[in-house]
């Protein structure tokens, strides 16, 4: 979404909101309803719970009856919603995935993924200089948020990419289904066991962690970064806690991080834009509030 359109002012509020299950633990809302307010946009963003039985009666249900303009997607529907949409971005395609649904004009549904834009967009906000191109990047995980970060950086023209998953096969399927897309970059794709210490970190340029470890209440990611490249940066996609143990540890070494709550922020403005026809600067002010949240 490059355009910064002209900012609506309906008559009607505009809905929108976030479907899941659970979703008691959405941010979104506070995201989405904060920059309605200072944008003066009539419209509202809520949350709605949706079991996985009698999913596609209960999607055409919400979107008749709530009158919705899009909505998010968060677990586990992610990969169930591809089903119902009438048109699917090339980057939702090729992901496998679906976090953003827009209803359109005549009521079909155009599904598309912003986590990795999200992402790419926040660290190139909180470190100007780095350099995709022909970096080296170590990927913690193999599930949708990893399909995601790793398909925007197979198009930052990245070199290398390692894909670090206790279960080997899941980051195989990612080599298998994104081998085309990363040959066609020059992007050279491997799965590696996760475990505690790699002989290779001092060439990795980028190690970022799209799993749920270091997540409050979930174990901790290990990793020996003594011989990480000085110049390594850290990535944890996880925002709650802000700093998880992996940043901590990085910090510690006086390495560069960056916490998840900037791709949250910048994913949502994505779907804002499809929503409400205008997209906002990023704020500080916001990031706090969510933070007082968690």
């Amino acid at each position: 979404m490059e355009a910064i359109l002209s900012k609506p002012n309906p008559s009607t509020p505009i809905k929108a909101g976030v479907i899941g299950f659970p979703i008691s633990h959405s941010l979104s809302p506070i995201i989405h309803n904060y920059y309605l307010k200072k944008l003066n946009i009539i419209g509202n963003y809520n949350k709605y719970l949706v079991p996985i039985d009698d999913f596609d009666e209960s999607i055409r249900n919400l979107i008749n009856n709530e009158k919705l303009v899009g909505f998010n997607v968060t677990i586990p529907h992610k990969e169930r919603i591809f089903n119902l949409c009438h048109h699917i971005s090339k980057t939702a395609q090729e992901i496998g995935a679906i976090n953003t649904i827009k209803i359109l004009s005549n009521g079909k549904m155009f599904g598309h993924n912003s986590d990795g834009e999200g992402f790419i967009k926040n660290l190139k906000n909180q470190i100007l200089d780095f350099n995709f191109h022909n970096s080296k990047c170590l990927i913690i995980g193999a599930g949708g948020a990893s399909r995601a970060i790793i398909h925007a950086l197979i198009n930052q023209n990245v070199a290398n990419i390692y894909i670090a998953n206790r279960t080997l096969s899941k980051a195989q399927k990612i080599i298998t289904d994104f081998n085309l897309i990363a040959f066609n970059k020059n992007t050279q794709l491997q799965g590696i066991e996760l475990k505690e210490k790699y002989d290779f970190l001092d060439e990795i340029d980028l190690i970022i962690n799209t799993s749920s470890m270091g997540m409050k209440n979930s174990e901790q990611l290990q990793i020996e970064i003594s011989n990480a490249k000085k110049t390594a940066i850290f990535y944890d996609i996880v925002y709650n806690p802000l700093y998880t143990d992996f940043l901590k540890n990085a910090q510690i070494n006086n390495f560069r991080t960056i916490t998840g709550i900037g791709m949250l922020i910048e994913q949502a403005l994505v779907g804002f834009e499809m929503w409400f026809n205008y997209k906002p600067q990023y704020s500080l002010e916001l990031e706090k509030i969510l933070l007082t949240n968690i």
